[in-house]
This record gives structure tokens, sequence and C-alpha cells, in this order.
């Protein structure tokens, strides 16, 4: 017999307890409705949609049609130019859709959501790790499972410290090429058994029965087209398909984890856990809003090329405090959220560059390998 355990609830403190959330929404309110532009995407954003698809499916049909001309070097650079493909359709395509910030509209916010399915994704175990728990529950051990991924690496204080965590600031780099790999043959299975057990796919509104079948078909979907066809069609051996399918995945788990990882498992990190209250309860000391400012941290803010490529996501305090706003407006929204923060004497972390923001992470890496 199944034992069911719902995850058990952290409260954050009363907004009320600071103004910040209150004052910081007024002004972003009134940015929009000042400029009567809508919160959701522009046509900048249409066309980079096109832009990150392109990159995914030209080289795929390069690579499956022979245009490679038998070439290994083209042909594996197919591959990795899918992988950048991956990468661009995970940040600025699939990740707003989700959120629901792609369009007003949610039926064109659903249709978009699952082009995470055609790059090997599901979009209901990715909207409850990424939208439910990590959103949510920021860098709370046992909640936010963006920093619970292996018990080969580290990511929050207050996680069990093992000897071999001592050297995850150099071995991290060679899990995180993984990341993806993993993501598409094994990950999403176990999730979905995972959040049946804590009741997690009833908001979902679907059953595990029903999850595990649009899983299995997905799946089936994917590894067909990505691996079958190119042996079938490209004229190489199955192997050199298998070597470029790893080819894609190293750079996009790779670039995908550090994308995300620079955000949160930094050395400005707070790291906050929550107290049992009076009731037994257990309490933030906290507001949300504030406990995502001490959290998250941006980088590269002046770094165009990285921004677009990135769907904004080097803006990361802006995009968990609004998560519902598309990410094409968050640089413009980045000065309103940091003087509304040195406004109320709140820290605004931020890395200048994308190197610093590496030493920063591989710092921190290093600091929870060994307390």
């Amino acid at each position: 017999m199944s034992i069911r355990k719902k995850k058990e609830i952290v409260r954050f403190a009363s907004k009320d307890t600071n103004l910040f959330a209150d004052r910081v929404k007024m002004k972003v309110d009134e940015y929009f409705s000042n400029r009567g532009i809508s919160r959701y995407a522009n046509p900048g954003m249409w066309v980079k949609t096109v832009c990150m698809i392109l990159l995914y499916i030209l080289p795929y049909l390069a690579l499956v049609l022979g245009f490679t001309d038998g070439s290994v070097w083209a042909f594996l650079g197919m591959w990795a130019l899918m992988g950048l493909g991956v990468v661009g359709i995970g940040t600025s395509v699939m990740h707003d859709a989700n959120h629901g910030t792609y369009s007003s509209r949610k039926n064109v916010n659903a249709f978009m959501s699952h082009i995470l399915e055609v790059i090997g994704g599901y979009t209901v175990t990715w909207r409850i790790q990424h939208n439910v728990l990590h959103h949510t529950y920021t860098n709370l051990n046992g909640l936010d499972e963006d920093i619970t991924p292996t018990t080969f690496l580290r990511f929050s204080p207050s996680a069990e410290l093992k000897p071999y965590h001592r050297l995850q600031f150099i071995y991290a780099w060679v899990l995180y090429s993984a990341m993806t790999l993993f993501w598409m043959t094994a990950k999403d299975f176990r999730q979905l058994l995972r959040y049946e057990r804590h009741d997690l796919l009833v908001k979902q509104k679907t059953t595990l029965p029903v999850a595990l079948t649009y899983l299995s078909i997905f799946k089936m979907f994917y590894f067909g087209y990505v691996i079958a066809l190119p042996i079938l069609f490209s004229g190489f051996a199955w192997w050199m398909v298998v070597l470029g399918f790893v080819v894609m995945h190293v750079i996009a788990g790779l670039s995908l984890a550090s994308i995300f990882q620079l955000a949160h498992i930094m050395e400005s990190s707070d790291f906050a856990e929550p107290v049992i209250d009076k009731g037994g309860k257990k309490q933030m000391e906290n507001n949300w809003a504030v406990h995502q400012l001490l959290n998250t941290s941006n980088y590269s803010p002046r770094n165009r090329f990285l921004t677009w490529f990135i769907g904004g996501l080097n803006y990361q305090i802006e995009h968990h405090l609004f998560p519902h706003i598309c990410h094409v407006h968050y640089a413009r929204l980045s000065p309103i959220v940091r003087s509304t923060a040195q406004e109320f004497g709140l820290p605004y972390h931020e890395q200048p560059n994308l190197f610093k923001a590496l030493l920063s992470h591989v710092k921190m890496l290093r600091v929870l390998g060994r307390k």
C-alpha cells in the first residue's frame, strides 16, 4: 500500500511586515499603465521565437537530409547548434509560455508551452518543479527541487554534508553537462511518481495513469524523431548519431544549469530556514517578496545579446518578483525594482558580468562543500 504524504507547507510572513511588495508592485503597474503597453510578448518576442525554433529545426533537417556531405565535423556541428536551439527555446519561448506570459490568451500560452515536449521535456512536471516549488519556496531545502538535484551536489547549508562534496566545485560541471540527458530519460518519470505521492498532480488537473500515458507517448515521439530518423536517413552510423545526441545535450545541460544556478547558488544567497511557531507550523521570518530578494541574483545586465538569447533570465530578481510578466520587459523594470529595494534598505544582488557570476558560483560551491 502506497503512503500519500503532502509536501509540508512553509508559511511566509505577512507582506504587511514590509511594504516593499506593495510599493514595487504599484510602481511596476504604473510603468505599464503610463506607457499603455502590454505585460505580455511584443513583436520582438515573436521574431525571437521564430529564430530560436529555426536554430533547432534547420540543423536537424540538415543532418537528417544529408546536407552535411558526410563530414563528421559538420554532422557534429549540427548537433551542437541544436543544443543551442534547446537552450534558446527553453529559456526564451517555453519558459514564458509555461508561466502564462507569452500571451494574454490562455490557449496561446498552452499551445506554445508544449514546445517543451518537442525538445524532450514534459509540461506537467516542469510546471510543478519550477512554477509551484521553485518560485514559491526558492532556496528552501526539501521544497525547492532546484537545489536538491542529486546527493552528489550540496546546494544548501542545511543539506547533509558528504566527504565528496569537498570537490563539488570541480565535478559539478560534469553533472551539469548530464542534466538534460537525465531529464530526457528518467527524471520526468521519477518526478511523476514523487508528485503523485505528494498530491501535486491534482492542481495540474491530471492523474498518474493519464500523465504516465501522455509522458510515454511524448518520449517515444521525441526519441523517434531525434535518434531513429537520423539513424535511418543521415548516412552516419548509429553510434555517431548517439554521439551527436550526447553533444547536443552536453551543450544544453551545461548552458541551462549555468543560467539558473548563477541566480540562486551564490555567495550573496541568504538560505534562511523556517522556524517552528507556537502553533507548530513552519514560519519564515521574511515575507515572500523579501525572501526572493535575499535569495536571487542578477548578472550581466549590460550584455544585450546574453539577455536576448537566454530570455532575460539574467534578470532573475525581476522574474521571481513578477513571474507573470514577459521577460522582454525585465531590463526596463530592473531600475524600478533596484530603486525600490534601496528605498526600503533591502539588497539588490547583481554580478556585473558572466565571469564574475561564474566565479561567485564556484566559490559558493566550494563553501557548501566544506561546512
